[in-house]
């Protein structure tokens, strides 16, 4: 059985992980800041030392890494770099700064964008984090940077990340990225890019 590390999991299981997780192969470990979700490792992105080198087979982060400041960004990178197995990979998704600026650019700042579980995203939510859940004293749900396709991309390049494949989805506002701890070939990508990201728009 391969073991997936659910960063910043909150209270979301295995079935909330994306498609190309939900296979019996694949074991959860969840993993967040906030001990009030009971995930079974607790600690920050920029600190996962509760979390082996190389003992994970892939790495799932959901709209984590714009809650960080711009110069923890590598930091996390690398502890995710860090945990994979050579043979590794992580899955990372996080809003699109280029397409809301679009909005932000139409004067839209406040106007909702899409809804959600949580309610209506405005713009402002998208860039900052959910207003409501930070005036709730949720302050780990703060935005503090933000990613464009090639920032993304450039980042987890950076961080060591051999090969990566990335995607924007522009009509919802989101990144997606897979990058391989070691060199992957353009099929391996492609396949990878099949299993769990949605589809291009």
């Amino acid at each position: 059985m391969s073991v997936f590390l659910h960063v910043g999991c909150g209270h979301k299981r295995k079935d909330r992980a994306g498609p190309g997780f939900q296979g019996a192969q694949w074991q959860e470990l969840r993993f967040d800041i906030d001990p009030a979700v009971e995930p079974d490792l607790l600690g920050s992105m920029t600190d996962m030392s509760a979390v082996h080198d190389e003992s994970v087979d892939a790495v799932f982060s959901s709209h984590n890494i714009e809650h960080l400041y711009a110069h923890e960004v590598p930091i996390a990178l690398r502890e995710f770099h860090r945990i994979l197995r050579p043979q590794g990979y992580a899955v990372i998704t996080c809003p699109d700064l280029q397409s809301v600026a679009r909005l932000v650019a139409d004067g839209r700042l406040t106007e909702a964008a899409y809804q959600s579980p949580a309610g209506p995203i405005a713009p402002i939510d998208i860039l900052y984090g959910l207003r409501k859940a930070v005036a709730a004293g949720n302050l780990h749900m703060a935005h503090r940077c933000g990613f464009t396709i090639k920032v993304l991309v450039d980042a987890l390049k950076e961080a060591g990340f051999a090969s990566v494949i990335g995607r924007a989805r522009p009509k919802s506002f989101e990144l997606w990225a897979v990058a391989t701890k070691l060199q992957a070939g353009e099929e391996r990508l492609r396949d990878l890019a099949a299993r769990h990201m949605p589809p291009p728009q």
